[in-house]
């Protein structure tokens, strides 16, 4: 009989809402922040380079499904306006904390999320898998929520080069629980990504609608989740009924 071990969660969308957030403002933070550090390309410039590298990257992201941090395009789009500007360089590095500030504090835990990872917490051990361009935004949120203490393991696409669905990124954090495909539950919102990605490796998957997708695009993309859910609470209920679960090694 499997026994499960592990309980693996995306974050954005699965644990976290992201409530009254602004792209806008946050590409004016970007574009202020770099004219501040002596970058003094116009506006409309600026963002006709930045979309056109990010749209480059985009691609690249997606299809070779390896992640690319937005200091990348950000440092391409400068370089374009003939600054010689790096993806390591501290202005560039600076922008990019301001274009992610609204974000970080527009992240809401989900309902009953809390209370699921505090019961789940005693017996297994748990995990993060998210798809990120910078992961800093993601350790800044667990901290934030206060719920970083109950993760053993947090693996985010910008520090591994893989993005989900690439089965490397969830083997990545299955290597760091110390725990196998099919010992390990996996709980995401987004199909394609997150059902099809832990499919792949052989976890035992938990498709849950959020508010970036419904029940409707889990049907329209055609995959099959071991399970569906309708909010985190539900998964407690699952668990209980798998065999053998034993408190984790600590």
């Amino acid at each position: 009989m499997r026994r499960i071990k592990a309980v693996i969660f995306d974050f954005i969308g699965t644990i976290t809402d992201l409530a009254e957030y602004s792209l806008q403002r946050s590409e004016d933070k970007l574009y202020k922040s770099l004219v501040k550090s002596g970058y003094n390309a116009s506006s409309s410039d600026f963002f006709k380079a930045y979309k056109r590298a990010h749209d480059k990257f985009r691609e690249i992201r997606y299809s070779q499904l390896t992640e690319i941090t937005n200091a990348v395009w950000i440092s391409e789009a400068l370089n374009h306006l003939g600054y010689a500007a790096t993806p390591e360089e501290e202005k560039v590095r600076i922008a990019v904390n301001a274009f992610f500030e609204d974000y970080v504090h527009a992240l809401r835990i989900r309902s009953s999320a809390m209370l699921t990872l505090k019961k789940l917490h005693s017996k297994y051990k748990l995990g993060i898998v998210s798809n990120f361009t910078y992961a800093p935004v993601i350790y800044r949120a667990l901290r934030n929520l206060e719920i970083n203490r109950f993760f053993n393991a947090v693996v985010v696409s910008d520090e591994v080069g893989w993005r989900k669905p690439s089965g490397n990124i969830f083997q990545k954090a299955l290597n760091r629980l110390n725990v196998k495909a099919e010992e390990a539950f996996y709980v995401g919102d987004t199909p394609q990504e997150d059902i099809l990605g832990a499919n792949k490796v052989g976890m035992t998957t938990v498709f849950i609608p959020s508010q970036f997708n419904s029940l409707e695009d889990l049907r329209k993309s055609g995959q099959q989740p071991d399970h569906v859910i309708e909010k985190l609470s539900c998964l407690t209920d699952i668990l209980t009924e798998q065999p053998d679960v034993r408190t984790p090694e600590p």
